[in-house]
């Protein structure tokens, strides 16, 4: 069974910075694509980062420079880290995942990582606050 469990979050000071990380488990990681999403309460969940079957990343506009996503694939660990932090990122930080291969396999290329439909495995969320 897919698992994803997220840690690292918490409150930080505007300009701050926060390393999640997500540790899957339950399936070979590498052959899942993965992403980083977020989300306030009421709001839709927003895309934040991505990376495809190349390992080059992707990142929506609004944390771009800021961000950076990565991975360890012998630790089967993703990672954002984050820098010059906001008000505006103050959300519920999900690690999601979806397969890349087999017969319910999505793209894992920069159009699909950028779109929550793939993604079937999430994990719990940790949460990040800025003030």
């Amino acid at each position: 069974q897919v698992q994803l469990v997220e840690s690292g979050g918490g409150s930080v000071q505007v300009g701050g910075s926060l390393k999640l990380s997500c540790v899957a488990s339950g399936y070979l990681y590498s052959a899942y694509c993965m992403g980083w999403f977020r989300q306030a309460p009421g709001k839709q969940r927003e895309w934040v980062a991505g990376l495809d079957s190349h390992g080059i990343a992707s990142y929506a506009d609004s944390v771009k420079g800021r961000f950076t996503i990565s991975q360890d694939n012998a630790k089967g660990t993703l990672y954002l880290q984050m820098v010059s932090l906001k008000p505006e990122d103050t959300d519920t930080y999900y690690c999601a995942a979806y397969s890349r291969i087999g017969s319910e396999a999505s793209p894992c290329d920069v159009n699909t990582i950028a779109t929550i439909g793939p993604y079937n495995y999430w994990g719990k969320g940790t949460q990040v606050t800025v003030s």
